[in-house]
């Protein structure tokens, strides 16, 4: 073992943040933390680095473990270039090659017993060089250099020159070429393109050591952790195999919690029932069995109510009106900006329905081709065509749709008049905003934040085309997956610019990647991307005026094709669903029938609910079964 936390337990301003949270790593594991925004998950990484202390509690580190940690935010500044700061890491790797080189030197020039005890040093030190794989230093230099996206240019660019984002890439290579036996990492994928992204997964899954990583970054989890430790409730419970994997497991636990929680408070009703009845009597034997009970009452341990998504604060995104059958046709559009060309002659047609996400490296025009469709930015050639009664809703990253005067309640209710308190309240919930935190003035909150209010105010829109740019940036995975059921029942049109390649493959029809000042056609989410992205790439190579998306008729008759089966793939889904439903709540009906007195006494009903309730189970179990038939064929 690596790492051990022993009921760690750490509160700030008298509100306990960790209640005694335990979790252990394996040398060379790879685990996930996650939970809801706020839990503790980077609290939790300080303090396992000695950066904050724990209240109480113990962490533990194997004997001479080094230890690399990345912060949301990295303060690196200075002279040094770029480079100059990867080489740093190796820097002891580059002392013992400067004292090869010079024992080298010094045996042309030694005899005898000289030469054989620089020989002995030259061989020692040769071993111990190439066991930490010396030679090939400047190579992994420039592996990471490129793999998180910086180009010759900026070798000898300077610290102090830097963004955030770049400051922070940096400083990951450089965590990343020290080697470290335990990474700590909290949000690493926050300032990479998906190209880099992908390295990152890459070297972390060849990576000898251990990791434990915060990530919003679902897609990434998937590749690279084997366990997520989940902090909930201010308590930490570890679940084997990817994010997928401890989604699966953690609804079956949730499940299982709550009906445990329901039973127990069936059981608590159903015992403050009998206590009052008793103590109505007002008989004095009435009244000590009252009283016992209220003791045996008061030793239960009481359950906590499972945290949960809650039916309120699903969202249901319903267009006003319906658009036409085509939405948006763009013909022959260029865009430049000084001497940077993004795109030049593109055409491509949207339809009625599709939800496309468009792709690219940083910097290729994603969020300009959405401001030219919205006339924020201007074509330099070529022109959109709108379709008819097509009503647009535009999500962007600098929030200029909010009232910077208003309450965060406000901004919704004044967009929304006819909304109840408890509607505004149960939409602003979904986005992270509960109690008095609604009634912040919108300027008072940070970037993520109104980022927060200037989606909810867009989900409540009755707009049939919208268009999102990175919509789940600063999104807990909870409001991220509520947003995934949005977008995926919504009934209109949707263009949308995302690096989270999990909500891509849940919500994308199809896929626009920009590249090499093109658009790029792919019909189908980010799984099937990946895999047809060389194919498809070829064929347009070789005749790139029959791939234009505009007039590719093939290719529009096969994404008619796959959109219809999926439809009835998701239909049938649906359906399913719906009866599992039905049959869990008659179900659970029976339960607490079975838990009545007075069906206790009953043998006749007892036996009728027995039938019914076998029945329903076997019927339940079968409608499972073909609920993973037909999901695993989505």
């Amino acid at each position: 073992m690596i790492l051990s936390c022993q009921n760690i337990e750490k509160s700030f301003a008298g509100e306990p943040i960790l209640r005694g949270v335990s979790m252990h790593l394996e040398k060379g594991e790879k685990a996930a933390l996650t939970g809801l925004n706020g839990c503790g998950k980077s609290t939790l990484m300080k303090i396992i680095t000695g950066l904050e202390s724990a209240d109480s509690g113990l962490v533990t580190l194997a004997k001479d473990t080094s230890v690399g940690y990345l912060a949301q935010v990295q303060e690196i500044t200075g002279d040094e270039t770029i480079y100059d700061t990867l080489m740093a890491a190796k820097k002891d790797l580059f002392l013992e090659e400067e004292r090869l080189r010079s024992l080298e030197k010094a045996m042309k020039h030694a005899q005898g017993e000289d030469l054989d005890r620089l020989m002995e040093d030259y061989t020692a030190l040769t071993h111990q060089f190439e066991l930490h794989d010396g030679y090939a230093a400047r190579s992994e230099i420039e592996g990471v250099f490129r793999g998180l996206g910086f180009a010759d240019a900026d070798r000898d660019r300077q610290l102090s020159t830097l963004s955030g984002g770049q400051k922070t890439r940096v400083a990951l290579g450089r965590i990343l070429l020290e080697s470290p036996d335990l990474l700590l990492l909290d949000e690493p994928t926050n300032h990479l393109d998906m190209d880099s992204i992908a390295w990152l997964e890459s070297y972390l899954s060849a990576f000898r050591g251990a990791v434990l990583v915060v990530s919003h970054d679902r897609y990434f989890l998937d590749r690279v952790v084997t366990k997520v430790i989940e902090i909930e409730n201010g308590k930490a419970l570890s679940y084997e195999g990817n994010y997928t994997v401890f989604s699966q497991k953690k609804e079956l636990v949730r499940h299982a919690e709550l009906l445990a929680y329901q039973k127990q408070q069936n059981e608590i009703r159903h015992q403050e029932e009998v206590i009052k009845k008793l103590k109505q009597f007002n008989r004095e034997k009435s009244i000590r069995r009252a009283e016992s009970r209220e003791k045996a009452l008061d030793k239960i341990g009481r359950l906590d109510k499972p945290a949960g998504p809650d039916a309120q604060m699903q969202l249901s995104l319903h267009p006003r009106i319906e658009s036409g059958k085509d939405v948006l046709e763009a013909k022959h559009i260029s865009k430049s900006f000084d001497q940077l060309t993004l795109f030049t002659d593109q055409s491509f047609l949207i339809r009625r329905g599709e939800r496309i996400a468009v792709i690219g490296k940083n910097g290729t025009g994603k969020t300009t081709l959405l401001k030219m469709i919205n006339h924020l930015e201007s074509c330099d050639t070529g022109s959109f065509s709108y379709g008819s009664k097509v009503q647009i809703g535009y999500f962007d990253q600098e929030h200029q749709q909010l009232n910077m005067e208003n309450t965060i309640f406000g901004e919704i209710s004044d967009a929304y008049p006819t909304l109840t308190n408890t509607e505004i309240r149960n939409v602003l919930a979904a986005f992270l905003f509960t109690g008095d935190d609604v009634f912040q003035p919108i300027k008072t909150l940070s970037g993520g934040e109104q980022g927060r209010v200037s989606l909810a105010k867009l989900m409540l829109s009755e707009a049939n085309f919208l268009l999102l740019d990175e919509p789940t940036n600063h999104l807990d995975a909870q409001s991220r997956e509520i947003l995934e059921d949005a977008l995926t029942s919504y009934t209109g049109t949707i263009l949308y610019v995302s690096h989270d390649r999990y909500f891509i493959n849940r919500t994308a029809t199809r896929i626009l990647e920009l590249t090499g000042g093109r658009f790029v056609n792919y019909i189908g989410n980010y799984d099937y991307y990946l895999e047809k992205k060389e194919e498809l790439s070829a064929l347009h190579q070789e005749d790139a005026e029959d791939e234009k998306i505009s007039s590719s008729k093939a290719a529009w008759q096969n994404q008619k094709q796959i959109q219809a089966e999926k439809r009835k793939i998701e239909n049938e889904i649906r359906g399913t669903e719906e009866k599992i439903a039905k049959l869990e709540d008659r179900i659970r009906a029976i339960d607490a029938e079975f838990e009545l007195p007075e069906t206790g006494t009953n043998l006749a009903r007892c036996q009728e609910l027995s039938k019914e309730r076998e029945a329903a189970s076997t019927e339940l179990d079968a409608l499972y079964a073909h609920w993973e038939e037909v999901a695993g064929a989505e």
